[in-house]
């Protein structure tokens, strides 16, 4: 894997500043977003025209404490489990943070939510599982738009932690 370059098409995202700056080993790839293919969500919608194991694909989430956003980053194949993040962050009680909550403190809009690059520093969780592959992918900050990471070098970039946080 190299790093690359931002294309024309794309244009340069701030999870890509964040990662290029890190000097991360990475990868991205793109697909056509449609509105019309979103039938289980945009994580399966990127997963099945990338030809990908839905399990390799993992989407960014945020959850709310009421006083602190948490980021949780699962499969795209199953959904993360509020009460597992909120004992591995430490905290009593998480809600899933309000959409319009979550874009204006990442700065991406929903569906393009990438772990990287967000207008705010958040504690990061990414489930165990992703250890199981040698990449993965998540959003690299607009719809359509992957970054392919190996997990470990996510977890350094971000400062995360991994921890059992997925309903499988």
């Amino acid at each position: 894997m190299s790093k690359k370059k931002k294309s024309k098409e794309t244009g340069s995202t701030p999870a890509i500043i964040q990662l290029e700056k890190a000097g991360a080993t990475f990868d991205t790839v793109e697909y056509d977003h449609s509105a019309d293919d979103m039938a289980e969500g945009y994580g399966i919608e990127g997963a099945t025209k990338l030809g990908m194991d839905p399990h390799q694909v993992f989407k960014t989430l945020l959850a709310d404490s009421g006083s602190e956003l948490v980021v949780g980053i699962v499969p795209v194949s199953g959904h993360l489990d509020l009460k597992k993040l909120a004992a591995a962050a430490n905290i009593k009680k998480l809600e899933m943070a309000n959409p319009q909550k979550a874009q204006r403190a990442t700065g991406y809009v929903v569906g393009g939510i990438s772990p990287f690059g967000q207008k705010t520093t958040h504690r990061t969780f990414l489930d165990a599982s992703a250890l199981d592959y040698p990449t993965i992918l998540v959003s690299g900050g607009k719809r359509g738009f992957d970054v392919v990471i190996d997990p470990n070098a996510l977890l350094s970039v971000l400062g995360g932690i991994s921890a059992a946080i997925a309903k499988r």
